[in-house]
């Protein structure tokens, strides 16, 4: 089911620009996700920024992108890249990002098309769509500059997630740093984002008004758990979302306790391979390696039963929604040893909050109850709201956009920040002019 076709339904506005910078979210202005943003300015040039979707069930889309000739795609993330393939709708759009995130790009489309076919959810393009996708990818290395238009841009990293990418473009009157999903903190997998001087500095406000836990801390404690639940002589079952937050766990678990027998299935399985095609975007590659070596990957059914002997079991979908997740809790569920240890946002009406709320979930179509201990650890790859304020402030802009947040997360930063920057707050649908 075809949601929309090029040039039948967009908002976006017909008048030109005539003076400053125009931004419209298409997605992602006044909500967390979904993200897609046009921006323009009175040379006629015009970008696109990410076109995603939220995998709420159902999902929600963006709104319709008016045409253009280019996107830039900061990372892989499926609420940033998940409606891209529709854009080649229009003709010859190019699409700009690190090599990983077009690398990893394959796999998510597909994912995401299988998934919307097992669920039975509209999704707006098709297996053709997709394929001319892959074939529009145009990659860059971080600090290469290129040109969109009469803009320069170039990429630097976000440190959200390996080959995740901040965006600065240089239009012949403004300097805007788009900062995607960031993290200046580094991760296990990544380094944190560096401040860039900007005019005009959008920026993801997720966290805003709330502070992450210390990452060092957050991570033994988080190993501490494991080790408790194998020493009762269970099973720990850790949902992680398979590009980024499950590399991350094995990394911890490898340096931490690698004594453990350690199991990984899913999606992710597939991705890290992908990243070993691009060890640029790894911190410390070698290290990944051997985790790599030393983790049981899961590939067949027997692989997935002799999992369940195990004493850590990683696997996709880090918010219990689907995948092999919900195949090992059903097993797994009768033995009280064993235990279940979330490590990411779990959305609304998503399994994983259904269990923390509820202690039931959704198995195959059967509400269960889950008599498991249920923990949950911060180890987020967003920047908090110190890190957010801090980062802003050494990027020195005149102008802020804060986007990809709730009302409330967008207005803490509002409320602290509104005298030494003017700030715009953006609502899906509506443009903002900021001027020269």
């Amino acid at each position: 089911m075809v949601l929309y076709k090029p040039g039948q339904s967009t908002r976006y506005p017909s008048d030109p620009v005539k003076d400053g910078i125009r931004f419209h979210f298409l997605g992602g202005g006044d909500e967390v996700g979904n993200v897609g943003c046009i921006i323009e300015d009175n040379t006629g040039t015009r970008l696109l920024i990410d076109y995603g979707l939220a995998p709420t069930r159902p999902p929600r889309y963006p709104d319709q992108s008016p045409p253009i000739t280019d996107a830039i795609i900061t990372h892989s993330h499926i609420d940033h890249i998940g409606m891209v393939p529709w854009l080649t709708q229009f003709n010859n759009v190019k699409f700009h990002g690190t090599s990983l995130t077009a690398a990893v790009s394959e796999i998510m489309w597909r994912d995401t098309y299988k998934v919307s076919r097992i669920e039975g959810y509209p999704l707006a393009w098709d297996k053709r769509d997709l394929e001319y996708a892959l074939e529009s990818w145009i990659t860059h290395e971080y600090g290469e500059w290129f040109e969109v238009g009469f803009w320069k841009c170039r990429l630097h990293q976000a440190g959200h997630m390996p080959g995740a990418a901040m965006i600065e473009i240089k239009t012949p009157t403004r300097t805007i740093l788009w900062s995607g999903d960031l993290d200046t903190r580094d991760s296990p997998n990544t380094y944190g984002a560096k401040p860039i001087d900007c005019d005009i500095l959008c920026l993801e406000a997720t966290y805003g008004g709330k502070e992450h836990p210390n990452r060092s801390e957050e991570e033994s404690r988080f190993v501490a758990s494991v080790k408790e639940i194998v020493q009762r002589g269970g099973v720990a079952l850790v949902p992680a979302f398979a590009s980024g937050r499950g590399q991350d766990i094995l990394r911890i678990l490898h340096r931490d306790a690698p004594h453990l027998n350690v199991h990984y299935d899913g999606m992710g399985t597939r991705l890290t391979k992908k990243w070993f095609d691009n060890p640029q975007h790894i911190r410390d590659p070698e290290t990944l390696n051997k985790v790599w070596k030393w983790t049981k990957k899961v590939s067949s059914k027997s692989d997935r039963k002799k999992a369940l002997q195990a004493d850590v079991i990683v696997t996709t979908s880090g918010m219990l929604d689907g995948g092999p997740a919900l195949w090992y809790l059903n097993r797994l569920r009768n033995d009280l040893a064993n235990g279940i240890l979330l490590t990411g946002y779990q959305a609304e009406n998503s399994g994983g909050r259904k269990l923390l709320n509820e202690g039931k979930i959704s198995i195959f179509g059967n509400i269960t109850q889950i008599d498991l201990k249920v923990s949950q650890f911060q180890l987020s790859n967003h920047a908090g709201h110190s890190d957010l304020c801090n980062f802003a402030k050494k990027c020195n802009p005149k102008d802020m956009i804060l986007f990809h947040a709730s009302e409330e997360s967008r207005n803490v930063i509002f409320s602290e920040m509104r005298e030494e920057i003017t700030i715009h707050l953006p609502v899906n649908g509506t443009s903002i002019q900021v001027n020269s």
